[in-house]
């Protein structure tokens, strides 16, 4: 078996085929030249508990039972974590309704959570405003680099191989293989899983998968930390009532679990799949995205969205203020820099951003081919569940 892609869930997915008895060989290729050089890496850190996501979905189900696995996995090989607990905190009248529709939500998928008024609020959150808030004890961080190095790590002690430098050029099914033609060389297996995030869909066209569902079109989010002494501002996660027509968060303040306090991120189209600075253009990558027909649909529908994503990413005080909505006493000279991440959004045809994780098997391979196309947030929290559901689709006589 192969897996393309050495972020959290290719790792999760080697992981859990590799639990298998009778224990399989799970060859491991990565274009880089270390694991979690991506989104894995990039990301607020953040044990989501569950409660955005539509009740029955993939990301519902797999995030609360992914989540559970985090925690025990964490627990078991010393990676440190900690459950804060969080609060999404409606600024005035008009977002009440909205928080009230997103704790029904969440209760039906399970949560534990609590709406609370000003008082209880100030309480977890001195420093936070808002007409009402809801708290979800059971949300947590964790350094989920860590975590992919830990994942690694018992990989390679159980022999698992691991191929870096190796960018797929291109698979193809060869006797009773799939051929994967590399940049270090050419390899074969029984069974192919693409896990390659913000390439998923470019190595599935080179497989022959022209036929997609949806293309990958990167978003760059910045973020920005709290100095020092302005860290107490925040105690746990502080994040905004968000907009329910977006799979973005909008722009919140949290405590990492190395004690550093980050807001963010925005969400501007990125110029590179792997833009991580605005300077970064690669023509090639920007000429795709904007050609693409859901692209240009889905910028005619949020362009408002689209023009204030890009001020804050312009301008330390547009930042600043996203959150100041929620720390009012928070200022522009409190924000330092923070590496930016690029999230693997895909998009539909009609404009329309994929809400659910998006796993599809290529119907036409004679042999397990399987392409992770959408797997952006919660997936870190539910990568360990996502690797158990994507073994559960490979034959065990593979």
């Amino acid at each position: 078996m192969a897996i393309i892609g050495g972020g959290i869930v290719g790792l999760a997915t080697a992981y859990a085929l590799s639990q298998r008895a009778p224990r399989p060989r799970v060859l491991l290729l990565e274009k880089e030249d270390a694991v979690a050089r991506h989104q894995s890496g990039h990301n607020s850190g953040v044990l989501h508990a569950g409660v955005y996501y539509a009740p029955g979905s993939l990301k519902a189900r797999l995030c609360r039972s992914g989540k559970n696995a985090m925690e025990r996995f964490c627990t078991e090989h010393g990676i440190a974590w900690t459950r804060c607990g969080k609060v999404v905190v409606a600024v005035d009248e008009d977002e009440r309704s909205r928080l009230h529709a997103l704790a029904r939500n969440a209760q039906t998928n399970g949560v534990t959570c609590e709406l609370i008024g000003p008082e209880r609020l100030a309480e977890l959150e001195p420093h936070a405003a808002g007409v009402e808030a809801l708290h979800m004890p059971e949300t947590g961080v964790v350094d989920y680099g860590v975590v992919c190095t830990t994942l690694q790590r018992l990989l390679t002690a159980d022999g698992q191989p691991f191929v870096f430098g190796a960018r797929v050029l291109g698979l193809a099914p060869r006797g009773d293989a799939t051929v994967i033609e590399t940049t270090t060389g050419t390899f074969a297996a029984r069974a192919v899983i693409n896990c390659a995030g913000l390439h998923a869909d470019r190595v599935a066209r080179s497989a022959g998968s022209a036929d997609l569902p949806a293309r990958i079109v990167p978003f760059r989010g910045e973020y920005a930390q709290l100095v020092p002494e302005r860290r107490h501002l925040c105690r746990a996660l502080i994040y905004p009532v968000p907009d329910p027509a977006l799979p973005f968060l909008g722009v919140h303040v949290t405590r990492t679990v190395n004690g550093s306090v980050t807001c963010g991120p925005t969400a501007v189209l990125a110029f590179a799949r792997e833009g991580y600075r605005r300077a970064n253009v690669h023509p090639g990558d920007l000429v795709e995205s904007l050609a693409y027909r859901g692209m240009r649909r889905l910028a005619r529908r949020h362009w408002r969205t689209g023009l204030a994503e890009l001020a804050r990413s312009s301008s330390r005080s547009a930042f600043a203020r996203a959150a100041q909505r929620l720390i009012p006493e928070l200022e522009a000279g409190d924000l330092r820099p923070a590496p930016a991440g690029v999230r693997a959004q895909a998009v539909t045809p009609d404009g329309e951003l994929s809400h659910d994780f998006l796993l599809l098997q290529d119907e036409r391979a004679r042999l397990p081919l399987l392409h992770v196309l959408n797997a952006p947030s919660p997936a870190a929290t539910a990568s360990l569940a996502i690797g158990q559901q994507i073994a559960a689709l490979i034959p065990t006589s593979l």
